[in-house]
């Protein structure tokens, strides 16, 4: 028997919050655990809940970015997703700094919704398509076939395992089952696969790694 996703919601507009719980609602497998309207309350929900995922919006008192860094240093099994109106590429950059596994558009339809919250529950990560499409432009000199053969070049064979596994979407924790190391490993391998390949982040080191893919093919 499956078992249902469980979810907290933390917006401080009280309707868009009711209107993101009746949306889920409509999956037979996700329940919405907790509700809340600040960073507090996020991280106090995290603590007694343990939910699998936790939707929190970046403008809140307390700051979302903020609730969503604590969590994942906390509690690193809850996947934290970013459901904002805001596309400020500072907003998208930290929240990906964060280690936030996704980052949603407020006006998602609820399908859309309840699929990206499975997608991350089943550890993929998530961003909206045309601010992806931003950050592609952004990294696209970058992501040239020349210019990546020649910074994979300075990988490791296991830097390159891991950057092979991030490639295909593996979360940190499911590369580390892969490989049969601790993830505190994985961790220490992708700040160097960050610095090798000139990224900050985990999805700019994705973009390249799907042009990586293509190259191949």
């Amino acid at each position: 028997m499956n078992t249902k996703t469980s979810v907290i919601v933390i917006d401080d507009h009280a309707i868009f919050r009711m209107g993101v719980v009746q949306a889920l609602a409509l999956s037979d497998d996700i329940t919405v655990v907790g509700q809340g309207s600040s960073a507090q309350e996020a991280l106090t929900l995290a603590e007694t809940l343990k939910p699998d995922v936790a939707l929190i919006d970046v403008s809140m008192p307390g700051g979302g970015i903020a609730a969503a860094t604590e969590i994942g240093r906390r509690f690193p099994d809850i996947k934290v997703l970013m459901l904002t109106v805001s596309e400020e590429d500072d907003d998208i950059l930290r929240a990906l700094d964060a280690g936030v596994a996704g980052y949603i558009l407020k006006g998602v339809p609820a399908p859309e919704l309840i699929a990206i919250v499975s997608m991350v529950k089943g550890g993929k990560s998530y961003i909206a398509p045309n601010l992806g499409l931003r950050l592609f432009n952004v990294m696209r000199e970058k992501s040239e076939p020349d210019a990546i053969s020649e910074r994979l070049s300075g990988l490791t064979p296991k830097q390159r395992s891991t950057f092979e596994l991030l490639a295909n979407g593996y979360s940190n924790r499911q590369i580390a089952e892969k490989l049969g190391v601790q993830i505190k490993t994985i961790k220490f391998h992708m700040s160097c696969i960050f610095s090798k390949l000139g990224v900050t982040n985990r999805v700019e080191a994705a973009l390249l790694s799907q042009q990586y893919l293509n190259h191949k093919s």
